[in-house]
């Protein structure tokens, strides 16, 4: 029998994980691997499809959110925008692989939404990373052995 709860509360705890929410996922899957009796596959699979959607989020904010800068309540500063805006420009899509990277895997995809990244790009890259963090952690725990 499937534990809806379980999948949920995974795939929850990875989207909040990806958006601009601190929140930490890595904890859920593991302690769901770690207690076993789940497909360890559909775990990775359902965490990785939580974060990458909460990528997306991101990505859409980030491609409406030019209008509110400058803005008084706006979270970020026109200067930190433009540095985050540099930065990203500086190292191109390529460094969409590294959305899963704790504090600047999240602004990232945002920045890439900003800059107008394709979304097939930007999916396929973010994709890449953050199913390769989940297996290598599973991995770590010994699931795949």
């Amino acid at each position: 029998m499937i534990d809806i709860a379980a999948y949920a509360s995974l795939f929850l705890s990875a989207f909040l994980a990806a958006t601009l929410i601190p929140a930490q996922s890595e904890s859920v899957l593991a302690g769901l691997i770690l207690a076993g009796g789940r497909p360890v596959l559909l775990l990775v699979a359902v965490a990785s499809l939580g974060n990458i959607l909460g990528s997306v989020l991101n990505w859409l904010i980030g491609r409406g959110v030019e209008r509110f800068r400058g803005r008084s309540w706006f979270p970020a500063s026109p200067a930190q925008l433009d540095r985050a805006q540099r930065h990203y420009s500086r190292f191109g899509y390529w460094s969409l692989l590294l959305a899963w990277v704790p504090v600047i895997g999240d602004p990232l995809t945002l920045v890439a939404g900003i800059l107008r990244e394709p979304l097939w790009r930007f999916l396929l890259l973010v994709s890449l990373g953050k199913v390769a963090r989940y297996a290598v952690l599973a991995a770590g725990l010994g699931a795949f052995a």
